[in-house]
């Protein structure tokens, strides 16, 4: 059977080409959205977008659907920015490297398995526009700085200001210029790059009819990617700057499919039902070890979890995939590509009214249909989903991804963010035999029907990928499947190796200052959701067991059942205003323990637990270990 995790895609199949744009927008709004509705008439919309001079308010990008944008930290307003396709971002890795000033900015692509067919695995690209100072060279980038040596592909997209001979043959210079520019084609050539403009090909057109076009904008390619540069070109139509957009369009990259998961709203109940009704756990082992209990678990989940995905038909998430799309909308796209077609074999006048009103159509009912959707969307809307309404509605920050220093592809990345957030500590002693609780009480059914019913079906899975309506819809059918599967973890108190790896997707803080820091980012950690479920069963019987051994203060609010934030603020209210009967003048002090949690010694807490007359029921395996991923 062919295994879909190691499964490669011919460069065509997803990425028909590399395409890259660069362009001035002049600073402008209408410019920047005249560009990107301008890519419809591209054979493949574009992977990055390199612009000079992007409009920006209060430092902020416009965003544009289905890329992210990226752009120099304050302070001052960004000169370039670089937007990366959600499209390339699904299937390759992209980090951005500052370089101190707001006028440069590079992206790095990285793919484990090489690029174009090649043993590099990362190519980079730098948009920089050279902006004028007062002392030689006479701009804000130095040569040498602009073209260094990298034994990786590098590709140089640059709003020069400056006139060559080598782009444009027809210019006249004066000498002061002519050295100017000398310098930076000096210095390309040495480090070695490769021109790729088209001499002669003009990308300025001044708004005034008395000067004549000019070529500013101008591509570089160094030695190791110049042989996988397709073609440069200016097919673009007027955004309304005075300069055109110019396309790059490098060869296809070599990259890995993602692994289809499993289509969980299909699943087929009624066939999970009847396989339910013969599948039985494994005997738990007689004297277990910690080896032993950890394979019989690891063997009897996987039983498990290969039957639920048996009867699930597979899905692999695309980008491109729209809630709105509806089934009237296929037989139109399919016809306006065919008159399409037929149009560039056959351009007469019949051929393109039958182009433009086919679009025409589909267009309408492309509006109409994002019109119902978001009506419905916010018909149904319900307390939870209305921040994602707002999100919708005005957008949100551009994404920032780590930038941290002596990280330089994702690998490092990832270990930097590890150490930080999930220190290593040192391993507890090993247990040789697990001995069962004598004091201990069974599982039953209603208490994972508790945990069960305080899990969200819309929570985001872990490695597994199993949302908590399956396991719902699996305890509805058998109710005594779950707890003779969690059960024996519990009597032993043995929490398995396999439920503590997890997902950790890092999320920027918004208004950091800088974010060359771990610490500007946070880790939502994902776990298997059978993890789960045995925390709430576990953590139910320790808040019955605290509060039976009085473990808890009488005002705790936070994490207790029955009680919330409310009555905190309740409590403050009423301590406030008996002072202030008593004529006292009152102050609150607000603390904080930063990590408090995640650094609790788990046999300190035990050995409390055992101290104050708590049950034995559960153990420091319990305490999640750093077995966390990042995942994008």
């Amino acid at each position: 059977m062919e295994n879909s995790f190691t499964r490669y895609t011919d460069s065509s199949a997803v990425f028909p080409s590399f395409p890259i744009v660069q362009h001035n927008c002049l600073g402008s709004w209408d410019v920047f959205v005249s560009l990107f509705h301008s890519f419809t008439t591209l054979p493949h919309p574009p992977l990055l977008v390199a612009i000079q001079d992007p409009p920006s308010r209060r430092s902020v990008l416009p965003s544009f659907r289905g890329f992210m944008s990226f752009a120099p930290p304050p302070p001052g307003r960004p000169c370039v920015a670089i937007y990366v396709s959600r499209t390339l971002n699904q299937h390759l890795s992209c980090l951005t490297v500052f370089h101190g000033s707001s006028d440069m900015l590079s992206v790095d692509v990285f793919s484990p398995e090489g690029l174009f067919g090649s043993p590099h695995r990362s190519l980079r690209v730098t948009s920089v526009c050279l902006l004028r100072t007062n002392s030689p060279p006479y701009r804000s980038v130095l040569p040498d700085r602009l073209f260094s040596f990298f034994s990786y592909p590098h590709l140089v997209l640059a709003d020069f200001n400056l006139h060559h001979p080598l782009a444009d043959p027809c210019c006249s210079l004066s000498e002061r210029e002519f050295t100017m520019s000398t310098r930076y084609f000096d210095a390309a050539f040495e480090a070695p790059y490769h021109l790729l403009n088209t001499p002669g090909v003009y990308t300025r057109f001044p708004f005034d009819t008395v000067s004549r076009p000019s070529v500013l904008d101008l591509a570089f390619a160094n030695t190791a990617l110049s042989s996988f540069v397709s073609s440069w070109d200016t097919p673009l139509p007027s955004t309304g700057s005075d300069q055109v957009p110019c396309v790059i369009t490098l060869n296809p990259p070599a990259i890995m499919l993602p692994p289809p998961t499993p289509h969980w709203a299909l699943l087929d109940l009624e066939a999970v039902g009847k396989a339910l009704d013969t599948f039985t756990t494994l005997p738990c082992p007689a004297r277990p070890t910690a080896n032993s209990m950890s394979r019989w678990f690891d063997i009897s989940s996987t039983r498990l979890t290969s039957l639920l995905t048996s009867h699930a038909p597979s899905k692999r998430p695309c980008p491109r995939s729209k809630p709105w799309w509806s089934p009237r909308l296929s037989p139109l796209r399919r016809e306006y590509h065919k008159f399409a077609r037929v149009s560039r074999l056959n351009p007469s006048p019949l051929n393109w009214r039958n182009v433009r009103s086919s679009r025409r159509t589909y267009f309408k009912t492309i509006a109409s249909a994002k019109k119902a959707h978001w009506s419905d969307f916010l018909s149904s809307a319900t307390p939870r989903s209305l921040w994602t309404a707002k999100r919708f509605a005005f957008g949100r920050p551009a994404q920032r991804f780590p930038n941290l220093p002596g990280a330089s592809d994702p690998a490092e990345v990832a270990e930097t963010l590890l150490d930080h957030f999930c220190p290593s500590k040192p391993p507890p002693p090993p247990l040789l035999r697990l001995a069962r609780y004598e004091d201990y009480t069974p599982l039953t059914s209603e208490e994972v029907s508790r945990a069960l019913s305080k899990s969200s079906n819309t929570s985001a899975p872990g490695p597994d990928h199993i949302p908590y309506s399956v396991w719902k819809s699996v305890h509805r059918i058998k109710p005594s499947l779950l707890p003779s599967l969690l059960d024996p973890l519990l009597a032993h108190g043995f929490h398995p190796p396999s439920l503590k790896k997890a997902l950790g997707i890092v999320l920027d803080k918004l208004g950091k200052p800088s974010y060359h820091s771990p610490s500007s980012f946070r880790v939502i950690v994902l776990l298997r959701t059978l993890s789960k479920i045995l925390e709430r069963v576990v953590a139910s019987r320790l808040t019955a067991q605290a509060t039976i051994c009085s473990l808890i203060h009488p005002l705790q609010c936070g994490s207790f059942p029955g009680r919330s934030t409310a009555d905190a603020a309740l409590v403050l209210q009423h301590n406030v205003e008996c002072f202030h009967h008593l004529r006292y003048k009152v102050s609150t002090l607000f603390l904080d323990v930063k990590g408090g949690f995640d650094n609790v010694e788990s046999p300190a807490l035990l050995s409390l637990l055992r101290r104050k007359g708590s049950a034995r029921t559960w153990s420091s395996g319990s305490v999640l270990s750093s077995g966390t991923a990042p995942a994008a």
